[in-house]
């Protein structure tokens, strides 16, 4: 069955466009404002304990982001026998494998980038020196693991149910999109009020995590709708203008 139509063009290059002007405008102004509002001198970010904004926010909602992916698993497993999982076999496969993408290269940009969290800056209150995403890392004894996001990747990953739900459920998907847009915010606000995370280090998780789950519904899930012919052809075969 051909898929709902939808603008690759527009989806990966808007987010493209906006990774580029990432690189290319140094978005530390519009970050170290944010975090200034968060931080108390002396006291550090008023979220930095707070049992709501770590045990629940954190802790709790990443627990449940990965009963989601484990119950994605399970059920990719049940479709490969008859059951009536059976006929979602190509959307539950799409969802196990863009929820695994989108979080699991978290790890490794935080571990090729360096940067530090806002709470290890001397600006606030830390030892260490701030230097921008393609700069040189300042020497220092404890590389940073903050960029990209990984809490609000827990979220936006959440994108996949929007790709895997958007061809039979266009219904579902649209809420699928607004919970992923949503709990992917709320979980970069409470990461910020806490001083793990700049503003444009979840900004960069979300642009990441989309570009991942439309390349991977690109190439396991859409097909594409019949193209619309300059010439039509009639029951019996013959062209019309």
């Amino acid at each position: 069955m051909p898929s709902r139509y939808f603008d690759f063009r527009l989806a990966l290059g808007i987010p493209l466009l906006l990774m580029v002007l990432l690189l290319v405008i140094d978005p530390s102004p519009v970050d170290f404002s944010l975090a200034h509002l968060f931080y108390e001198p002396g006291l550090g970010f008023i979220g930095r304990r707070s049992f709501w904004l770590e045990d629940i926010l954190h802790d709790r909602a990443k627990q449940a982001v990965i009963v989601l992916g484990v119950l994605a698993i399970a059920g990719f497993a049940l479709s490969l026998l008859p059951t009536r999982l059976r006929a979602w076999r190509r959307q539950l496969g799409y969802l196990v494998l863009a929820l695994g993408l989108s979080t699991s290269v978290v790890t490794p940009l935080k571990t090729l980038t360096g940067m530090h969290c806002p709470w290890s800056l001397s600006e606030f209150g830390g030892q260490e020196q701030f230097t921008p995403l393609l700069a040189e890392r300042a020497p220092t004894a404890n590389p940073g693991r903050c960029w990209p996001g990984g809490h609000a990747s827990a979220g936006f990953s959440l994108l996949a149910l929007f790709f895997a739900l958007r061809d039979r459920r266009p219904r579902a998907a649209r809420i699928a999109l607004v919970v992923a847009l949503g709990l992917g915010s709320l979980f970069s606000l409470g990461r910020m009020l806490q001083g793990a995370h700049f503003l444009s280090h979840n900004l960069w998780t979300l642009l990441i995590d989309w570009v991942i789950c439309a390349l991977t519904y690109r190439w396991l899930l859409y097909r594409a709708p019949l193209a619309q012919r300059p010439f039509q052809e009639t029951a019996w075969g013959e062209t019309c203008r």
